[in-house]
């Protein structure tokens, strides 16, 4: 078995969710196939609206999200609902995630503290 030349390069870590913002839009969204509203992902990520703007036009520009925009009782709701491939990509981010907590751990539980290389420069 070939060794990894970069074994912490953790390349499936995808950068138009690493972002803190987007990670929480879309993890807010996974848990709900229905979508929210954009109201509510202000209330849910504690971002202002034009925060969230920019944010959904990133995701949607990836293909994570679908915006859909309607009236309801004559007042303007914009809708944002998770994809298929953008709840696949985020599967697959989070499995990258959780092999960068196990690596961590298990060098933190083997490292020896009275090792120079592991004090700071």
């Amino acid at each position: 078995m070939p060794i990894d030349p970069a074994p912490f390069a953790y390349d499936g870590l995808d950068r138009v969710i690493h972002e803190k913002a987007r990670l929480g839009i879309v993890t807010a969204l996974v848990s709900r196939p229905e979508g929210l509203s954009f109201n509510d992902l202000i209330r849910l990520c504690g971002l202002t609206q034009g925060n969230l703007s920019r944010h959904l036009s990133v995701l949607e520009e990836a293909g994570f999200v679908t915006i859909s925009k309607a009236f309801e009782s004559r007042r303007p709701r914009t809708d944002i609902r998770l994809t298929a491939e953008g709840r696949q990509r985020f599967l697959d981010y989070l499995a990258v995630l959780e092999q960068v907590v196990r690596d961590a751990s298990a060098r933190a539980e083997t490292a020896d503290p009275t090792d120079p290389t592991l004090r700071p420069a």
